[in-house]
């Protein structure tokens, strides 16, 4: 793999110690790469300042996707060709899903607009 973009709803069965082999793979080889809109989802609801430092603590260590303005007009133009082929997503999975574009890496999420995104475009989409 060239990497390994989380999404947001992984991360949540990981932090709640669910077993993710695939996630614990990809941080064994350093494979991770955490979109913005990721960071600040799982901030936010940490309900614990435990909780909250826990997650400070674990992504402290992950790069962050880059997101300069030309990252934001692809997923203007994602966004787009989505709605021109009948399916609408919010502009949050359309990141997500630009970032793992972005990096041609592959995205691992529960959530399932993901795979509906991937039959429309080229993320790859890994199901864990």
């Amino acid at each position: 793999m060239s990497g390994v973009v989380v999404d947001t709803s992984v991360w949540i069965e990981f932090l709640a110690g669910r077993a993710v082999p695939s996630l614990e793979e990809a941080l064994q080889n350093s494979l991770v790469v955490l979109p913005p809109l990721v960071v600040a989802e799982l901030i936010s609801g940490a309900r614990r300042e435990k909780e909250k430092k826990a997650i400070e603590r674990l992504i402290l260590d992950l790069p962050i996707h880059e997101t300069p303005l030309a990252h934001w007009i692809q997923v203007g133009e994602l966004r787009r060709a989505l709605m021109n082929n009948g399916f609408s997503v919010s502009t949050p999975d359309a990141h997500v899903a630009q970032c793992a574009l972005d990096r041609n890496a592959v995205l691992l999420s529960r959530d399932a607009v993901f795979p509906r995104i991937a039959r429309l475009s080229s993320l790859r989409v890994h199901p864990w």
